[in-house]
């Protein structure tokens, strides 16, 4: 079994509820630190295999697959798919548990895993409603 290596870590400052941040969109406010890893790593971008982002809130502005409209935004090419996970309190830690068992397996070499959410934006529990 292949070993699975974090190559870099990048995340966004930490915003306040309606803070500096709120302003900025959850799919922007993901792809930037998409952008910096690429940056960072000298990495084409058209060798990542996926994108696997949690997102707790995938409703309005965050729904729709928003790792895919991150990667894009980001300027990755439109063969980089990308994935919206939800386990709660847990996403990107799952994120990151999905990305390193597709490396371990074989079955993929590159993968960002990411999370993104924007309670300013999208607030808490806006995915329930109407559920009773």
């Amino acid at each position: 079994m292949r070993d699975a290596v974090i190559v870099e870590a990048v995340r966004t400052p930490i915003g306040k509820r309606n803070g500096f941040l709120s302003e900025i969109r959850a799919e922007e406010l993901a792809a930037a630190p998409l952008q910096e890893l690429v940056h960072r790593t000298n990495l084409d971008a058209a060798l990542i295999d996926d994108v696997i982002m949690g997102c707790v809130t995938q409703t309005g502005e965050q729904a729709v697959d928003i790792a895919r409209q991150a990667a894009l935004i980001a300027g990755y090419p439109a063969s980089v798919p990308g994935t919206a996970i939800d386990r709660q309190c847990g996403s990107s830690q799952q994120a990151i548990h999905f990305a390193a068992q597709a490396i371990m397996s074989g079955d993929m070499d590159i993968v960002v895993a990411a999370g993104v959410e924007s309670m300013s934006r999208v607030p808490m529990g806006s995915n329930h409603q109407g559920v009773k």
